[in-house]
């Protein structure tokens, strides 16, 4: 048993509180995680109990913007305020009555991709077993005269393998009908991500966001070296399976990630490429909404709500790859599962 050679639990595995100190980030709580088998992430408390850092084995996952950690004292809802204080990240979730570009809807004014990324999280506490690290963490985002959602995010970390979970139950207190979309906006970084990597969306159906992004259409999938004045892409992915599927590997690295999900639900997936000098990153996002924004969702009847005491769950699961055999087998699995 393991536990006759080491002292203290922590020195395989666990999570460790931690403030910063300095900057904008000042006085954040984060939660450092480790499994015990490689992979290490960081959970972002004070920012809607996101992960801002992936780790696997000592290579980095997640792109880290320019803005670095920033607390959400400093957040501006203003237009496109957001990105003043987007950390990116490995994981921001956008929501949850507004996803997508800035828009007047219903004669509300909504900011880029809505303010639970930006709200701290309450209730937060975990717990460790043989099999699994779990945490817990409660995100309030009630107003008066306003929608009163509460989302309930526990996140799973396997200890048997590298795997990941996130489940967010999201409930309507309210007595009001009120929409709700939801994005899990997962950006991936160097040295994940460059010019060698290898994306794989086995989707049934894809559409360019705009007639910028319809010119590289047959090339969505093609990673570069960052370019200059890079004008960013998004592609709408559609699968008719229930699960979703997308995947992204290094040979350079031989590592890589897949994510999983029920396209039911989260009946969108965007593959969000940026890349430019710095801000070099590709967003791989499921969501029950595109980023188009929630008025052109309206628009074209799209729109999903949440009735007053309705509650309603989203799942998403990430498992480490650590070698081009596993990555080659995973996707003649699924292609043969989704052909």
């Amino acid at each position: 048993m393991i536990h006759k050679y080491i002292g203290h639990p922590s020195q395989v595995s666990g999570v460790e509180e931690h403030r910063l100190v300095g900057g904008k980030g000042d006085g954040m709580r984060l939660l450092e995680v480790r499994n015990g088998l490689g992979l290490h992430f960081i959970v972002s408390v004070d920012r809607g109990a996101d992960i801002s850092r992936l780790y696997f084995k000592g290579d980095n996952y997640a792109y880290i913007s320019p803005s670095g950690y920033v607390a959400p004292a400093y957040y501006d809802d203003k237009g496109t305020g957001f990105l003043k204080s987007f950390t990116a990240g490995f994981l921001t979730t956008c929501g949850l009555t507004a996803v997508g570009a800035p828009c007047e809807d219903n004669g509300q004014e909504l900011p880029l991709h809505g303010t639970v990324s930006n709200t701290p999280a309450e209730q937060v506490n975990y717990m460790e077993n043989e099999d699994n690290i779990v945490i817990h963490a409660v995100v309030n985002q009630m107003r008066l005269f306003s929608e009163k959602l509460m989302m309930f995010r526990k996140i799973t970390c396997s200890k048997r393998d590298n795997k990941l979970q996130i489940e967010d139950r999201i409930e309507n207190k309210g007595g009001q009908v009120t929409p709700l979309m939801i994005l899990y906006h997962m950006n991936i970084g160097y040295p994940l991500l460059s010019e060698h990597a290898e994306l794989f969306v086995p989707s049934s159906h894809i559409t360019a966001r705009n007639k910028h992004s319809e010119k590289d259409i047959l090339t969505w999938d093609q990673m570069l070296e960052p370019q200059d004045n890079f004008e960013e892409q998004c592609y709408y992915h559609k699968f008719e399976r229930e699960r979703g599927f997308a995947g992204i590997f290094n040979p350079v690295i031989h590592k890589g990630l897949v994510i999983s999900f029920d396209a039911r639900f989260l009946d969108y997936f965007t593959v969000w490429k940026m890349l430019g000098h710095r801000d070099y990153v590709l967003g791989l996002e499921p969501g029950n909404c595109h980023p188009g924004g929630r008025d052109v969702m309206r628009r074209d009847d799209t729109l999903k709500f949440i009735g007053p005491g309705e509650t309603v769950t989203y799942q998403i699961e990430i498992e480490m790859i650590q070698s081009y055999q596993a990555w080659k087998r995973i996707k003649e699995a699924k292609i043969c599962y989704f052909h």
